[in-house]
Parts: structure tokens; sequence; C-alpha cells
């Protein structure tokens, strides 16, 4: 018999249970980071060579631990237009970046957007850093979670003379409102990644404030804001605008 080897997979478990079961090699590839909820802690008590692996299974919680509503720093920032990019000015709703929303330092992508999903206004989409081209979005307001690193943004456009730039660190929390241009200045850490989500039943365009998107950038005046807060749910700084 070979030696017990710990394995960590993401698997779609019920949070909390424990169990032993026949896992094959298949199933074990099909099965890895296909959860967000649960972590899947594998002992192999046979050749994992095999087809078949006898398995100890138990999963643990990886709720996200969010910084109480009354205890986060929001900033908030109103930024006027620039030549073709709306900024806040079109909707008149701030951008907001909520900081240390997520205070555990080992939050996680998968935490990031397991929080999300529970809350129900955003659906995640992504995981990516941010384009270093300005750039906006006509046909959805946008949040990004911080998942790793830290890095320099620009708001408003790098040529607007009254541009925002923010660090935004691992954990921070950023809701940006449809038409306000955005892009990376300076990854600080080599390693920044955010959680690209959006409202639930809409979709995301790429808008670069030039010549031919008027009727995009007219289309943003309609557009609805959150009914609830995307972090928070019922009550939340985006309820306060």
């Amino acid at each position: 018999m070979s030696p017990l080897l710990p394995v960590l997979l993401l698997v779609p478990l019920p949070v909390g249970s424990t169990n032993f079961t026949d896992v094959t090699n298949e199933s074990l590839s099909k099965l890895e980071c296909t959860c967000m909820h649960s972590i899947l802690s594998i002992t192999c008590t046979s050749n994992p060579s095999s087809s078949h692996i006898r398995a100890h299974i138990h999963t643990s919680n990886m709720v996200a631990k969010v910084t109480p509503f009354k205890d986060i720093r929001v900033l908030r920032h109103h930024i006027p237009a620039h030549g073709l990019n709306p900024n806040t000015s079109i909707q008149n709703k701030p951008l907001l970046i909520y900081q240390n929303a997520f205070s555990s330092p080992s939050i996680s992508a998968s935490q990031i957007e397991s929080h999300l999903s529970s809350i129900g206004v955003v659906k995640p989409q992504w995981r990516y850093t941010m384009y270093s081209a300005s750039h906006f979005h006509s046909t959805s307001h946008e949040l990004l979670g911080i998942s790793n690193g830290e890095a320099r943004i620009c708001f408003g456009h790098e040529d607007n003379p009254k541009k925002v730039e923010e660090i935004l660190r691992k954990g921070d929390v950023v809701i940006i409102p449809a038409g306000v241009a955005h892009r990376l200045l300076e990854d600080l850490t080599g390693e920044f990644e955010m959680v690209g989500a959006y409202p639930v039943g809409c979709s995301w365009d790429m808008c670069y404030g030039k010549s031919g998107e008027e009727q995009k950038i007219e289309k943003i005046r309609s557009l609805s804001w959150f009914n609830k807060d995307p972090l928070y749910g019922d009550d939340g700084p985006a309820m306060d605008v």
C-alpha cells in the first residue's frame, strides 16, 4: 500500500459533510475547481495511479468575512465628463470604493464570487487584471472585487484634469457606474487580480470615448441603478447615493 497522499480540490459538496467514497481518476479531474462554496480534502488510501481511489472527504466552510456596514469606509467620487467619456455626469451616481470590504488577508476570488452570488444583485463573470487603456461600459454598471495584489488605477480618463487616481488593494470593492472611464496605471505587486461582476441580467460592452459611440453613451441615461447594495443587500453604501 502506498503512503497517504493529501490532495486539495474544489468540489460541489455540502459544507461540513464528511464521508468515504470511491473516486475515479477521471472524476477527480472533472471535479477540480468547480465549486466556490466548499473545499474538499482527499486523503488517498490506495495507489493514486489506480483506476479508483478510496478517499476520505471533508468539506469546510469558505464564507467570506465582510466588514460590517457600520464600519466600512467608502470613498465617493464625482468625476466630470471629458470629451466622449461621460464619467459620473450622465447619471450623477458616484464612483464608490469600499475599502477593505473583505477584511481577511486570505480572501480569495472564489470567496468573493460566492458572497456576491449569495446577495444576488450582481453575477460574477470573470477574473483578470484591469486593461491599461481607458475604457468604460455603456450597457451596465460594474463591480470589481480585488482578489489579489494592489494597483494604481485612473478613473475619469488620464487626460482629464479632474481625474481620480486611487490605489486599490486586495479586499477592496469598487462600483463603477456606467460611463466612468477607468484604466490600470501600475500593477504595484505584479499579481493584481479582480473579480468582475455585473447586475443580474446585464451584459457589458467596451467603449473608449471615440467618435461613433454617441448613441451608446446616450443610452446610459436610461440604465437602472442597483435596487440593493451588491455587498450588503437591502441596506448599504450603494443605496445612499
